[in-house]
């Protein structure tokens, strides 16, 4: 691990188009030699593009394994590359909200895209946040995340063993919430609604903390510029009437508007997740004799 991050210290000085393409090979390469993970991603598009041909959404998994990979090179430039470089190479629709992020408690709903970091960047070149986050396996890589992810301002992580409380009292203190809503946690506060029309077992936190902090939601997806000029960040308006008094209407919502934004770039959105592992009760397991250890990447 040490050897990667000296790596990334040492690319991020390149032109971003290099890091890109070098990106892509290795990309390349994991999808050739990473049979399991590669298993798991045309399992979930077989799930989710069943009108798409078997080789459609082979070439989607490949240009995935590509973007994971050339978003993991990236980090490089986001961790030490410097504002000016990131104010250029970051495009931001129609701009960071930071009047609404003041004027009252906010939640910055962010999918899994593999550009997601972008998104925090972005948000952090104009305001401080907190978000949830997961420590990493290996402490050399686990203090470089920490620091990357808070080095223009100070930023509050919690653990997901925390609660919601300490993110409640943050929002109240102004500090926007900065969530990744889509992944499989199992049933513990989590219910079954549709995610490209597959049952998926989906946080419900999102409704929950936004009813408690009468907290606006306002999603926020980075994807990749065409011919590897960077990076585009979008903020969606705030959603209206969220979550009102259902939260598993408001749940079936956010899923929806995920699976909207995952049509629109397929490739950049984590497919290697197995986000469909938790199962109504009695039914099978789409990745069965699967032996892929389940982790949460590095997000």
């Amino acid at each position: 691990m040490r050897f990667l991050v000296a790596l990334m210290w040492c690319l991020h000085w390149l032109p971003l188009p290099v890091i890109a393409r070098l990106g892509e090979v290795i990309g390349n390469l994991l999808y050739a030699y990473k049979k399991s993970r590669r298993r798991i991603t045309l399992i979930n598009l077989a799930l989710c593009f069943p009108e798409k041909s078997e080789q459609e959404r082979e070439a989607i998994a490949k240009k995935h394994f590509q973007n994971y990979a050339r978003s993991v090179l990236e980090r490089g430039v986001l961790w030490w590359g410097s504002e000016a470089r990131l104010r250029r190479l970051i495009v931001v629709e129609p701009g960071v909200p930071v009047d609404a992020i003041k004027a009252s408690p906010t939640i910055l709903l962010c999918p899994h895209f593999v550009s997601l970091d972008v998104a925090g960047v972005a948000v952090m070149l104009e305001s401080s946040l907190c978000s949830i986050y997961t420590q990493q396996l290996n402490p050399v890589f686990d203090e470089v995340l920490r620091k990357g992810r808070s080095r223009f301002r100070p930023v509050k992580l919690f653990s997901r063993n925390d609660g919601i409380k300490p993110i409640i009292r943050a929002m109240r203190d102004g500090l926007p919430f900065f969530m990744l809503p889509d992944m499989d946690f199992g049933e513990k506060d989590a219910e079954f609604v549709p995610f490209f029309g597959v049952p998926a077992a989906t946080l419900t936190a999102p409704a929950r903390i936004a009813a408690a902090t009468n907290a606006k939601v306002i999603p926020v997806i980075a994807t990749y510029l065409p011919d590897y000029r960077g990076w585009k960040v979008t903020f969606y308006p705030a959603w209206e009437n969220y979550p009102g008094d259902d939260i598993t209407a408001a749940t079936r919502y956010m899923n929806a508007f995920i699976e909207e934004r995952a049509r629109e770039t397929p490739s950049e959105y984590f497919w290697t997740h197995k986000r469909f592992k938790t199962r109504p009760a009695g039914e099978p397991s789409f990745y069965a004799n699967n032996n892929t250890d389940e982790a949460p990447p590095a997000y």
